[in-house]
């Protein structure tokens, strides 16, 4: 096991919940894509990029449980990262299917580029508070089925996750919170210009 990437890996995981933390303490994380917030996950993208070419996807195996996982998150919160973000997917559905990664790891990320890229997610993984703040899921593909891809993946019900979901503060200008957003999907390449 590389003890230096696993290191790195888990203080770059643990550096971006910190300031995710202190972001939502603030409401600040509630009114948009915070440049610092941004500026690590760009920062802890590239790093993960450079120990992919160095070592593979980081599983288990190389570098222990917690890094692993740690090496997932980074990936995805890597969200100015399209291509990036879709390369990471190719190689966490490979090592699923050889069982060297969770099956929710690239379940996950899929909904999560599903969501950017404005397609139907599949296993309704990614939330978005409505109008009183209260969390539901992106549009879902086959929404009927939903809770059986889930339950393929090891992801528990859909109603056992909202049950839980605690409201989200709304952006203080929701309109102007809109406009960024569809801007930011454009800048960064997730949408194209209509």
């Amino acid at each position: 096991m590389d003890c230096r990437i696993a290191d790195d890996l888990i203080a770059m995981a643990e550096h971006d919940r910190k300031f995710a933390d202190e972001l939502a303490t603030s409401g600040a994380l509630y009114e948009g894509y915070d440049p610092r917030m941004a500026a690590i996950h760009e920062k802890n993208a590239l790093r993960l990029q450079a120990i992919i070419a160095q070592i593979g996807w980081p599983m288990e195996r190389l570098v222990g449980k917690r890094a692993a996982k740690a090496a997932w998150l980074i990936a995805q919160h890597a969200i100015s990262q399209p291509e990036f973000q879709r390369s990471c997917l190719k190689l966490l559905a490979e090592a699923a299917l050889e069982h060297t990664v969770p099956l929710w790891q690239p379940a996950m990320l899929e909904d999560r580029i599903r969501m950017f890229e404005d397609r139907p997610q599949l296993y309704g993984t990614q939330l978005k508070p409505d109008a009183h703040g209260n969390m539901r899921p992106y549009t879902i593909e086959d929404p009927e089925r939903v809770d059986e891809r889930r339950r393929a993946v090891g992801l528990e019900p859909l109603a056992e996750i909202l049950a839980r979901a605690k409201p989200q503060p709304l952006p203080a200008d929701r309109e102007r919170f809109e406009h960024d957003y569809q801007k930011w999907l454009i800048e960064v390449g997730w949408r194209r210009r209509s």
